[in-house]
């Protein structure tokens, strides 16, 4: 009964495909596949946090692409790069069976057949933008600073991942093993994902440039634009595969094989980005600590203030058994059925093929608000799902809490104890800079 009240007393039957069950999604048109505009009103009323977290990254984007411009120089590629690069990740993790292993929940702009919401593509620019724009003040030398992206992208990281699948922003695969293993529900995984395939990124972006434009003194000065350009989109598909090959060492020999617990396999890898990074910094090179003071607040800082006051009010403001998910999930249906997961070592893994509504293992989603609580039915991708009471709200504020106190000391000394920003000129080529300074 209290099932039943809880669904009337919040009235969410009014809100659209409340309850709608589908088998597969149909789409009238290519344009209602490509895009699928939502009423914000409506995306209030079933998931606050989540129109509040599109908001700002919508908002983060619009500020590093503003620092892009403004700064200029390479900034201005690396900002285009990782939206390339979000492009190629997303949609292979969309279209290739092995790793479709989530499901975004709906939000007011949403693309590629209900797939893709709009702001997920400024994640990648507020994640690799920002750290690379931070960590390029140390002035590290190529071999260690797409360690350093990966590990500031993890930092910047953490806080979304524990908030965002918590409200219920997205679901995970119950039973794909990659994923299984989890940490406050975000697989460990998720944060050796986030620190290979930035620092494979980044060490493609300035890579590209020395192979197709040539070597020069300062590597963030801008290029012909169309060989920039280039670089740019190589950067973008050559990211993703450069991650999953660092799977390899770590990773696959000692889960897939081994059976080591993920948590084991981030700590390594983690551990030796950080050695990397330390060993290159013990002997700092002249301009990486001139110390620019409040000089060094610009738009990166600004929008990393928003990316982390976003997740700290959502777990000091909001409940998240509020929030109802009604969209495309993991498919339901029966719970014998397997598919095979192929690893990089050539082994067969496997999963269950649908989800099982009565015998899953996911804590931050149920069925409580919807009538009686009844699960969907069994063969259905497009449904809802309601969020969960945290189990302990006090541990969450603090994990969050202290996830952005570190944050702030990281980067109160990468922004305003380390090099200062240098502003390029809106020229293409270090001699067209040369030419206008002449004149």
């Amino acid at each position: 009964m209290a099932q039943v009240e809880d669904h009337v007393a919040r009235n969410l039957s009014q809100l659209p495909n409340f309850g709608v069950e589908l088998s597969s999604m149909e789409f009238t048109s290519w344009l209602d596949w490509l895009v699928k505009i939502r009423d914000p009103r409506d995306c209030w009323k079933s998931q606050p946090t989540y129109l509040i977290s599109e908001l700002t990254y919508l908002t983060v984007g619009l500020l590093t692409f503003i620092h892009s411009r403004r700064v200029g120089g390479r900034f201005k590629y690396l900002w285009l790069a990782t939206i390339f690069h979000g492009l190629t990740v997303e949609c292979a993790a969309y279209w290739l069976p092995d790793i479709d292993n989530f499901w975004h929940s709906q939000t007011t702009i949403v693309l590629l057949g209900r797939r893709l919401p709009l702001h997920i593509m400024m994640l990648y620019p507020a994640f690799i933008y920002n750290a690379s724009v931070a960590i390029s003040r140390l002035k590290l030398p190529n071999w260690a600073e797409p360690f350093a992206v990966g590990l500031c992208v993890v930092l910047i990281d953490l806080p979304y991942d524990i908030t965002a699948v918590k409200f219920l922003h997205w679901t995970w695969h119950d039973t794909d093993p990659n994923i299984f293993d989890r940490h406050y529900w975000v697989p460990w995984n998720s944060f050796y994902f986030h620190a290979t395939f930035a620092a494979s990124f980044t060490f493609w972006f300035h890579c590209w440039k020395r192979l197709i434009i040539g070597k020069s003194t300062d590597k963030w000065q801008a290029g012909d634009h169309k060989r920039e350009m280039l670089c740019a989109i190589l950067t973008g598909l050559f990211g993703m595969p450069g991650g999953v090959l660092q799977f390899i060492p770590f990773y696959h020999p000692l889960h897939d094989i081994a059976g080591v617990h993920t948590e084991n396999c981030v700590a390594l890898l983690t551990l030796t980005f950080f050695l990397i990074v330390w060993s290159a910094d013990r002997n700092p090179i002249v301009g990486s600590r001139t110390t620019p003071g409040f000089k060094g607040f610009n738009e990166c800082v600004l929008s990393l203030i928003l990316h982390y006051s976003c997740y700290l009010s959502c777990v000091l403001m909001f409940k998240p058994e509020d929030e109802v998910s009604i969209g495309v999930h993991e498919k339901t249906g029966p719970c014998n059925e397997t598919s095979p997961v192929q690893t990089a070592f050539g082994m067969t893994l496997l999963k269950r093929k649908y989800l099982c509504t009565s015998d899953y293992d996911e804590g931050y989603f149920d069925f409580h608000c919807l009538p009686g609580g009844k699960p969907p039915s069994e063969g259905m991708e497009f449904y809802t799902a309601c969020g969960t009471p945290f189990p302990n709200h006090a541990e969450y504020i603090v994990v969050i809490a202290g996830v952005c106190w570190l944050a702030l000391l990281v980067f109160i000394n990468l922004h305003f104890r380390s090099g200062t920003e240098v502003v390029y000129r809106n020229s293409n080529t270090t001699e067209d800079g040369k030419r206008k300074k002449k004149k």
